[in-house]
């Protein structure tokens, strides 16, 4: 591993020591690759993945763009499985460009964290 993702996990392992996704309010866990962004909420207590949205299948748009309907989708997912507000887990991640334009468009589409 290079030093950038040693810092990333790092990071990682002290936000994750900080917040736990339970039953009335899960986990929404960002990743982010070069060329694709994945969202999933998690249940921490019984270790179950509740919703999870990717950009793998979109074809069109920017990254910006991808990132912003994976965050409506997410969302969309959630309120219609009885979620609606969550914990944000950036996964070591800064909170700019891509991630924010996730969390941002999750929020207006209905969920609250």
């Amino acid at each position: 591993m290079n030093k950038k993702q040693e810092k990333r996990i790092r990071l990682k392992s002290k936000i994750r020591a900080k917040i736990f996704g339970t039953k009335e309010r899960p986990r929404l866990s960002v990743f982010r690759s070069n060329s694709y962004i994945y969202a999933q909420i998690i249940n921490d207590d019984i270790g179950e993945t509740i919703v999870s949205s990717s950009d793998i299948t979109m074809k069109t748009g920017s990254k910006m763009d991808r990132s912003k309907k994976v965050g409506e989708e997410v969302a969309k997912n959630a309120l219609s499985k009885g979620v609606k507000s969550c914990v944000f887990d950036r996964n070591g991640f800064k909170y700019t460009g891509r991630i924010k334009a996730l969390a941002e468009s999750a929020r207006v589409s209905g969920l609250s964290f």
